[in-house]
């Protein structure tokens, strides 16, 4: 019997206002409350209220045979408090059923696996400690931003106690392998990865509403014919998306929420031999086949499965640089107000508007920019966090006066 595994990303960054040059020593509160709050009520409108609401009854209609995991960012959770309560609450309904699983990440959807190992593990303890207090459960598995993978960042996920990593199917790691089985991490086989199967996924994420795709429209029994199809070997397929594809991506008018909605029950028909998991149930079903090989970092993003999205040009890495050569001083100042700022900055949403890669996938990197260019991302960001800057560095030297 062939697992199917779904897995949904919730992510909503902090996103900057507009800060000038002139605002840098008058100004200190960096965020756009307006934009913030109204794209979160939106989402909340057309994504995550409806969606939860379904996915809760088609637990209860398939008697707990149906199953799916969440991770969920530090970011998004601090806005649906604020600006959607409701959202969170039906959350918990969902972690109530014991049918839904929440994965650890970075707190703030960041860059930090690829800045330090001590950044990283700071993060991802603030979000572990998150989703217990929220959801009353301690994550087991663990999926990095963005899926980012390599040899080295799976080792530091097994150190850190997770047995379970998703990680993207990529073509140029997998070779001739298939991404519908358990893998092994390189260094610490003890970490069972999870591979997405980035075509099965996609269908549904990124090409259910293209009326030029040969498939349109896709329904519920096309698709899980194609999972259950000898043309699909493999012992787990692992569809991982964004939440926001289903309302927010493809809208409401597109059938998405009627597709989702006979899914489950075209999925676990007997003739399939399918059954739903999730990540941890998944990993601990399926033995690894093989130990997965990454010694170069991948991604899920773009063409290119790897981090050029976020680190690709000079902009990108100046801004990274400058951002992280602050951590000792933001570390030595302990401050909560200068944590919370230094924890917003690093989300990897702010890298990504500053990205000029324009080819194949520019369209999704627009998509997702509130910027009218790379540069005035960049420049946006560097004004807020040379203030930022500035600020740290003043309150560094009362600290010290007051020890000498």
């Amino acid at each position: 019997m062939k697992t199917v595994c779904l897995y949904f990303q919730v992510h909503q960054p902090w996103r900057l206002k507009k800060y000038r040059f002139f605002n840098m020593g008058k100004d200190h509160n960096y965020l756009d409350d307006l934009q913030n709050r109204a794209i979160m009520q939106k989402v909340a409108r057309q994504c995550y209220l409806p969606m939860n609401a379904l996915l809760l009854k088609l637990i209860k209609e398939n008697k707990s045979k149906f199953r799916c995991s969440f991770s969920i960012t530090g970011s998004a959770i601090e806005q649906m408090k604020a600006f959607a309560p409701e959202v969170l609450e039906s959350f918990k309904e969902l972690a109530a059923t014991g049918c839904v699983e929440f994965l650890a990440e970075t707190y703030s959807h960041s860059l930090a696996s690829l800045a330090s190992k001590e950044d990283f593990e700071e993060q991802v303890k603030l979000h572990v400690n998150l989703i217990k207090k929220e959801f009353g459960v301690k994550p087991t598995a663990f999926r990095n931003t963005e899926l980012i993978y390599s040899d080295e960042i799976g080792a530091m996920v097994a150190g850190m106690g997770f047995r379970t990593m998703l990680a993207e199917g990529a073509k140029h790691v997998l070779g001739w392998k298939s991404p519908n089985y358990v893998y092994a991490n390189a260094i610490d086989q003890k970490l069972r990865l999870l591979l997405r199967n980035y075509k099965l996924s996609d269908d549904i994420a990124f090409r259910f509403s293209n009326r030029s795709w040969d498939q349109w429209p896709l329904t519920a029994d096309k698709y899980v014919g194609w999972l259950a199809s000898e043309d699909t070997p493999g012992e787990v397929i692992n569809l991982f998306m964004d939440y926001e594809t289903f309302g927010e991506h493809q809208t409401a008018d597109t059938g998405i929420f009627e597709f989702m909605r006979a899914l489950p029950k075209a999925i676990l028909a007997k003739k399939n031999g399918l059954e739903f998991a999730t990540v941890t149930e998944a990993a601990k079903k399926h033995q690894p086949v093989a130990v997965l090989h990454c010694p170069h970092v991948m991604s899920w993003a773009d063409e290119e499965r790897d981090v050029t999205a976020w680190l690709g040009n000079e902009l990108q890495n100046e801004a990274f640089s400058k951002l992280y050569a602050q951590k000792e001083k933001v570390k030595a100042l302990k401050s909560p107000d200068f944590d919370y700022v230094w924890s917003f900055m690093q989300t990897s949403d702010h890298f990504y508007y500053m990205a000029t890669k324009w080819l194949s996938d520019g369209d999704v990197h627009s998509y997702f920019n509130p910027y009218d260019s790379a540069y005035d991302a960049f420049i946006n960001y560097m004004n807020v966090l040379s203030d930022f800057i500035i600020e740290l560095d003043k309150a560094l030297a009362v600290k010290n006066a007051k020890k000498a």
